[in-house]
């Protein structure tokens, strides 16, 4: 198994492995998105986020709840490939999938103690905020960087631009 792939965790044990970490005192900020098309943006925002604590966990949509919430034509990359790429950028610490449509149950599952989302949402808008206001924690929205959108990547390439 390769450094990278180690940071991938099966959804069924990484609640045990962030509370190991919770354990030895580390601060666990969480974040999530499908990260079809990993661009700048995605990297500005993550390397953002990973200031924030100790732990940085991702939670990757799958493959079919992509499509559900992007369309049949998405993802262009596969939920593995997504996951070994994010594996790939030094800030990432852990990453894992989940399958419903928000990470609801997964931020449930993690509880971290700092939930962020990226600059082109509002805090009342962020999924979970419930769950990790009421056990102590705060939702961060990170600086939102402009002009990066993977559906915008997307749509040139299909117009061929």
């Amino acid at each position: 198994m390769s450094l990278i792939s180690k940071k991938i965790i099966d959804r069924k044990r990484i609640a045990e492995v962030i509370e190991k970490e919770k354990e030895k005192g580390k601060r666990i900020v969480f974040t999530n998105g499908c990260f079809d098309i990993l661009h700048r943006g995605h990297v500005e925002y993550l390397e953002y986020a990973s200031t924030l604590g100790d732990i940085l966990v991702i939670g990757v949509n799958s493959d079919d709840s992509v499509r559900r919430l992007k369309g049949p034509d998405r993802p262009v990359n596969t939920l593995w490939d997504r996951m070994y790429i994010l594996a790939a950028l030094y800030m990432t610490d852990l990453i894992t999938s989940f399958h419903e449509d928000t990470p609801y149950n997964l931020i449930k599952e993690i509880m971290p103690h700092i939930l962020v989302k990226a600059g082109d949402y509002r805090p009342d808008e962020v999924v979970g905020k419930d769950i990790v206001e009421a056990n102590g924690g705060k939702v961060v929205i990170a600086p939102y960087v402009k002009g990066y959108s993977t559906t915008d990547i997307v749509n040139k390439v299909r117009k061929g631009e």
